[in-house]
């Protein structure tokens, strides 16, 4: 616990409140982990393709306008941090969005362009 002798701004109760409601350090390594994927442009791309339809690797790649190799080791990402799965038909595999807070968030991300858009014309 640190010392809060000198702290301003906020009272005893506040402090207390605030205490209360902060996340574990635990539950804030998951979020900061969850927050990760959207920092790399190229994930956000697939992201966004997916949130439209399930797509395979291919499919992903010219849509985005990259190599299969690059898309796939993003996929593999996703994968891990249990955002996107897959489905095989036959030879050919589709990925899919299983995380219903992913297409949230994009939906966020789409309207904070907006807003600045709006802001800085």
């Amino acid at each position: 616990m640190y010392d809060t002798a000198g702290a301003l701004g906020i009272t005893r109760s506040q402090e207390r409140d605030i205490r209360l409601y902060m996340p574990s350090d635990g539950d804030v390594r998951i979020i900061a982990g969850f927050f990760s994927v959207f920092s790399d442009a190229t994930r956000v791309k697939i992201l966004s393709a997916l949130s439209i339809s399930d797509m395979c690797v291919g499919d992903i790649a010219l849509v985005i306008g990259l190599n299969q190799s690059t898309v796939s080791h993003q996929l593999k990402l996703l994968r891990d941090a249990g955002i996107v799965g897959c489905r095989r038909d036959g030879k050919v595999i589709y990925y899919t969005l299983i995380n219903p807070v992913v297409e949230r968030v994009m939906s966020l991300g789409t309207d904070y362009v907006g807003f600045l858009m709006s802001k800085y014309r």
